[in-house]
C-alpha cells in the first residue's frame, strides 16, 4: 500500500466519521423534543456506511426512525393531551453517546493516519533533495 492510498482511505474515514457525527450531533439536541400526541415524533436518524473497492469507505445512506416516537406521561407539558401524554424520540441518550465517543474515536484515527502519511511524504521529498 503506498501512501497515497493510504491517504485516499483515511480522507473517505474522515468524510464518513464528520457525517456520522453530524447525524448524532443532531440527534442528541432533538433527544429531548417533545410534540403532541396527533403529531409525529422527531425522528432519530442513522448512519448507513459501506466499504469500498479501493479500501475506503463511504456513506450510504441516513435512515430515520419510527415517526410513532413513545408516548411520555408528562401532564404540566403544555403540548399533553387530554391524559398527559406527549410524543417523544424513540432513542437513548445513553446509545446516541456511545456512538458519539465512536466517531469521535474513529475521526481522530482517520485524522492520525492522514498526518502519518504527510509525515511520510515530507521525509520522502527531503531525502529527493
Amino acid at each position: 500500500m503506498s501512501a497515497f492510498d493510504a491517504l485516499r482511505m483515511a480522507g473517505s474515514g474522515l468524510g464518513m466519521h464528520q457525517t456520522w457525527l453530524d447525524v448524532l450531533g443532531n440527534n442528541i439536541a432533538n433527544v429531548n423534543t417533545y410534540t403532541s400526541t396527533a403529531d409525529d415524533a422527531f425522528q432519530a436518524q442513522m448512519l448507513v456506511a459501506s466499504a469500498r473497492s479501493d479500501g475506503g469507505v463511504q456513506v450510504t445512506g441516513i435512515e430515520e426512525s419510527s415517526a410513532e416516537g413513545r408516548l411520555v406521561y408528562m401532564p404540566d407539558h403544555p403540548l399533553a393531551d387530554a391524559d398527559g401524554f406527549v410524543r417523544a424520540p424513540d432513542m437513548d441518550m445513553e446509545a446516541q453517546m456511545s456512538e458519539l465517543i465512536m466517531a469521535q474515536r474513529g475521526f481522530q484515527a482517520s485524522a492520525q493516519v492522514t498526518k502519518y502519511a504527510q509525515d511520510t511524504y515530507g521525509t520522502a521529498i527531503q531525502i529527493g533533495k
